[in-house]
């Protein structure tokens, strides 16, 4: 395995032994060594999407997802060896405010900030397509893990039983349990017919109140808060819409590719992400 990485020992510390990696920031071009050999590529590199978007950093996570896609791209087609590449994206390619009707991979790209850096993200992956490089675009979702990530900022205030759905808790939540995600991504790698979207969320996605519910029921505390959604934008802004909209998006091609979810549910995964 080779990583990619803007602090590379930083990253290699974290890693088994014998994992190498090489430098890249998403913006300097990078040489085509850095692939050297490599036949498969996973490309996960972004700004975090989970702040206040001021101007400066609706350009960060633009231009890292763009750029940093192109500049991957470009390297993959002068290193000559990578025949499969799996890119990241979102969900959020769908765009907000389409209440509960189910989305597939078929569905048109929503008109909202986020949708749109999803498409422009998609259109450098799919460089590599043109270039003949086999390339799955996972439109990823809510990911859990008790690590990172939404699960863990919400832990500590659901085990002191301040637990909240928020807004009217009937936005969607499309998410998928980390383990899942990981073993989709190798399933992207390894199954040479499938290419084009996929979308990496459980095939039983839930509404934020059902979500809320759901894991104060696993940790045992109460949930009887509500998050105004006049709270949320006042703290977030723009970002929030994210949280108050949602989206109730399927994985029907990776379902129709013969993938089978280990944690389809919500509970047992919840219970599974929490027993240690």
């Amino acid at each position: 395995m080779h990583v990619l990485s803007r602090n590379v020992e930083h990253a290699l510390g974290r890693l088994p032994s014998g994992v190498t990696g090489s430098y890249f920031d998403g913006s300097t071009p990078m040489s085509p060594d850095a692939l050297a050999g490599a036949e498969g590529v996973v490309h996960l590199a972004g700004e975090p999407v989970d702040q206040r978007w001021t101007h400066e950093a609706k350009h960060r996570i633009h231009h890292s997802r763009v750029e940093g896609t192109r500049v991957l791209v470009e390297a993959m087609r002068q290193a000559g060896t990578v025949r499969h590449f799996v890119c990241a994206s979102a969900v959020g390619f769908y765009g907000g405010a389409r209440a509960a009707r189910t989305l597939t991979e078929e569905d048109a790209p929503g008109d909202d900030f986020l949708a749109h850096v999803c498409q422009g993200w998609e259109a450098e992956a799919l460089r590599a397509e043109a270039a003949g490089i086999r390339t799955v675009r996972l439109r990823i979702g809510v990911v859990l893990h008790p690590a990172g990530g939404v699960l863990h900022r919400m832990l500590p205030v659901f085990r002191m039983g301040a637990g909240a759905k928020v807004g009217n808790g009937q936005q969607y939540v499309s998410w998928v349990h980390r383990e899942d995600l990981l073993r989709l991504m190798r399933f992207a790698l390894e199954h040479p017919t499938l290419s084009g979207p996929v979308n990496a969320t459980s095939p039983e996605p839930v509404t934020n109140s059902a979500f809320a519910h759901t894991l104060g029921a696993v940790l045992e505390r109460p949930v009887a808060l509500t998050v105004p959604g006049l709270v949320l934008k006042a703290r977030f802004g723009e970002m929030a819409r994210v949280a108050l909209e949602g989206q109730r998006v399927m994985p029907r091609r990776a379902l129709e590719a013969g993938f089978q979810f280990r944690h389809p549910e919500l509970t047992e995964a919840l219970r599974d992400l929490l027993s240690s």
